[in-house]
């Protein structure tokens, strides 16, 4: 009996793959170039692929690979760091939920790269630590670490106390909050 095809696996993956790109990218766009670029290579290499093996996994690897390439071609361009020109292109919520999230989203592009990569892989995606630790190619513990300090920072840029209730959108930005003194 032949195995099924690996390709056929790669699409159920897309909406996980495309969150992931917007946490790195922060930009849709971007994030959309970024999915479009990291199909195309798992497509092309499929046969690298070893099947049995976590495919979510290994698309998160190109992609994450792809971010950091880009990153580094990038390093020439002027970045708009303190938002002067995205702010004037945004529009001002119209409740407190999506202030919150704004808050939110604020607070998470503050985070180090590192940090963001592995809370949003964590905590967002629900990949173990150690599933995380393979794709960033670094120790479980470090893993554990760069999350717990990415929940902790959050908690402080957002102002929480540990009784405060989060009213934020979805159980993905939770999980991403979750409690700084405890593994996801």
């Amino acid at each position: 009996m032949n195995a099924p095809d690996p390709r056929d696996e790669v699409v159920t993956h897309l909406p996980a793959l495309r969150a992931f790109a917007l946490s790195l990218t922060r930009n849709r766009a971007t994030a959309d170039d970024m999915m479009q670029d990291t199909v195309l290579k798992a497509w092309t290499n499929i046969d690298k692929f070893e099947p049995g093996t976590n495919m979510r996994a290994w698309l998160f690897t190109i992609l994450r690979n792809n971010f950091y390439t880009s990153r580094r071609k990038l390093n020439r361009e002027v970045a708009d760091v303190d938002n002067v020109f995205t702010d004037t292109l945004s529009v001002k919520p119209e409740h407190d939920g999506r202030l919150q999230m704004m808050d939110f989203k604020q607070a998470l592009n503050e985070l180090p790269d590192e940090q963001r990569e592995a809370l949003m892989l964590v905590g967002a995606s629900g990949f173990s630590y150690d599933d995380a630790a393979e794709m960033c190619g670094v120790a479980t513990g470090t893993i554990k670490s760069r999350v717990n300090r990415a929940r902790a920072k959050l908690t402080e840029l957002l102002h929480l106390d540990e009784d405060d209730a989060l009213e934020l959108t979805d159980s993905a930005t939770i999980a991403v909050v979750g409690n700084p003194g405890l593994p996801a």
